[in-house]
């Protein structure tokens, strides 16, 4: 009887946990909730920062931008011949970046949306490169026409690579060994409560 006990309060808390997992967000919070439509250097969207971001090909600037993505926040770090800033912005689980398009302007349509980074080059070795988080963003953004007094040389848009850009928050791991706990227990009263009778 003490067993159907515990299995009882184990099943009671794991509803609670639902209950309370159901009303949790799964866009990290420190993300603008409404739609930016004015990045500035250094905002809540920054990924990072790369120095210089020469040579700057479509395959140099998603190596970059990929780079940034598999840093720690806050961190720096050189490879590539570049030297990296990660901004100490979360912005969940981030797949890899896949090139898409060129641009030269500081108006950006990002129609409806779909892309997740921004990779912008101000002045070749003069400033460096801003990238930018923009997943969630649609229609058209404007990005600073000069950094640091020098001028924008282009921009990149990419897309994700892969995966669903969802961070696992831990939540269903923890039910998991709940409920697997619950079906140990449950194993266990059935076992001697068959081993009794027999």
């Amino acid at each position: 009887m003490k067993s159907f006990k515990y299995i009882a309060l184990i099943a009671i808390a794991c509803a609670s946990f639902m209950g309370l997992a159901s009303k949790v967000s799964a866009v990290p919070r420190n993300i603008d909730q409404v739609n930016t439509t004015n990045l500035t250097i250094g905002d809540s969207r920054e990924l990072g920062f790369v120095s210089f971001g020469i040579p700057s090909g479509d395959a140099d600037r998603t190596t970059y931008v990929n780079h940034l993505i598999g840093m720690a926040l806050g961190t720096s770090d050189s490879a590539d011949g570049q030297d990296y800033t990660r901004s100490n912005n979360f912005f969940g689980a981030l797949p890899a970046a896949v090139f898409d398009h060129n641009g030269t302007s500081t108006s950006i349509d990002l129609g409806s949306g779909g892309f997740l980074y921004l990779f912008a080059k101000y002045d070749g070795p003069n400033y460096g490169s801003e990238v930018w988080y923009v997943g969630g963003l649609t229609g058209v953004i404007t990005i600073p026409a000069t950094a640091g007094g020098y001028g924008l040389s282009g921009w990149t848009l990419f897309n994700p690579g892969g995966g669903n850009g969802v961070p696992e928050g831990g939540s269903t791991i923890a039910f998991l060994g709940l409920a697997l706990a619950g079906a140990e227990l449950l194993r266990r009263s059935l076992g001697r409560r068959a081993a009794v009778k027999a």
